[in-house]
């Protein structure tokens, strides 16, 4: 049977193809990636703000899922969760003067770019929202810390993450200088320093919480020593907030000290050498060429930093249990324990809410810090 002209033929439709992805390679490769990728994040992603909308109940024959638009939201910000997420105020007096502090420092930052020609959102947009989320976080902050007052996971959360951060990288810097400098033994105590990295967060939090017992601790005579013994550090609400921020701190300080101390060996020794035989002293060599050497790192690994800070779960869930009460829990936490008591809603929202967070933080950072210490502004 002869075959219609029109009809390709099966060697033409694989010369077709063929030329399509050569033509196409980089489609024709980054497509099934960027499918999955779209899958696992995407998919998610969408699935838990439709539960952060809703509401699990159970019904006959099993569980349903209704929409109940933002009521979890309202519950966690103007409802019966909001001690529990923002913790109780105290006195007003704070919100007067963290306004006082705040309408200050955004006039003197808005004047200034006003008077270097910068664009409306530069001068204006960036330090308005900047100032309204300072002002937020130190008013829900500072107003927590004060007789009467209990903190909640959000303050909570804030207090791991910026104290955390700061001891982290003060300490990774200390430990980073004094390993640069060409004494004996670096070399052992460069591996010494980065063994607590090597540790899962689950296993520093049960190793912790066996220092941290007075009763039956292998640190019982110091503890005794100390007139500590039999304290239970569970029972003060900033004793435990305390052992889990040095738990956080001695895990995550080795983290800075590897990048730090990969920044310094970055740096020109013949700079810090000229600047020896000049007459400078230690404290103006670290100033003017070791610390601006370390500034597009430090900004990286704080950033990093602050990112993780706000995930932190592990250590207070295995140490304390979020206690005394509601004291040591972060948001993460908040979320676990509402969604393991089945309120699938509220986790969603509170990892909704942290999300929007570590945004607004980022991004800020991104905007202001980043292009600072990298020489761009």
């Amino acid at each position: 049977m002869k075959k219609p002209e029109n009809q390709p033929s099966q060697a033409g439709l694989w010369v077709r193809l063929v030329g399509w992805l050569e033509r196409n390679a980089a489609t024709a490769f980054l497509l099934p990636t960027v499918l999955v990728i779209l899958a696992f994040v995407l998919f998610p992603l969408v699935g838990s703000l439709y539960s952060s909308l809703a509401r699990l109940s159970f019904r006959d024959g099993g569980l349903e899922l209704s929409f109940v638009g933002l009521a979890n939201y309202r519950k966690l910000l103007l409802g019966s969760e909001q001690g529990h997420f923002l913790g109780h105020p105290g006195t007003t007096a704070w919100v007067l003067w963290v306004l006082v502090f705040t309408a200050i420092a955004l006039g003197v930052v808005m004047y200034r770019r006003w008077r270097a020609k910068r664009s409306l959102w530069v001068w204006l947009g960036q330090p308005l929202l900047g100032g309204l989320l300072l002002l937020a976080f130190t008013w829900l902050f500072l107003s927590r810390l004060l007789p009467g007052t209990r903190m909640g996971t959000l303050q909570t959360t804030l207090f791991y993450v910026i104290a955390g951060t700061t001891l982290q990288y003060l300490l990774g810097l200390g430990l980073a200088l004094l390993c640069a400098e060409r004494l004996p033994g670096t070399r052992f105590f460069r591996v010494l320093f980065i063994l607590p990295l090597a540790i899962t967060p689950i296993g520093v939090a049960y190793m912790f919480r066996m220092l941290t017992d007075t009763g039956k601790g292998p640190l019982v005579p110091l503890w005794e020593a100390l007139g500590l013994g039999g304290f239970s550090w569970v029972n003060d609400p900033w004793g435990a907030r305390l052992a889990v921020l040095i738990g956080d701190v001695w895990q995550w300080t080795p983290f800075a000290f590897i990048v730090l101390l990969a920044a310094l060996q970055s740096i020109p020794q013949e700079q810090v050498e000229a600047a020896a035989v000049d007459g400078a002293s230690r404290w103006q060599v670290f100033r003017h060429i070791i610390f601006p050497y370390l500034l597009p790192a430090s900004a990286t690994l704080v950033l990093i930093r602050l990112i993780e800070g706000f995930k932190i779960v592990d250590l207070p869930n295995i140490l304390t249990n979020g206690g005394p009460g509601t004291a040591t829990e972060s948001i993460t936490l908040h979320a676990y324990f509402a969604w393991r008591t089945l309120d699938i809603g509220t986790a969603a929202a509170l990892g909704f809410l942290l999300m929007v967070l570590v945004s607004l933080v980022t991004s800020l950072y991104a905007a202001w810090v980043l292009p600072r210490a990298r020489g761009q502004q």
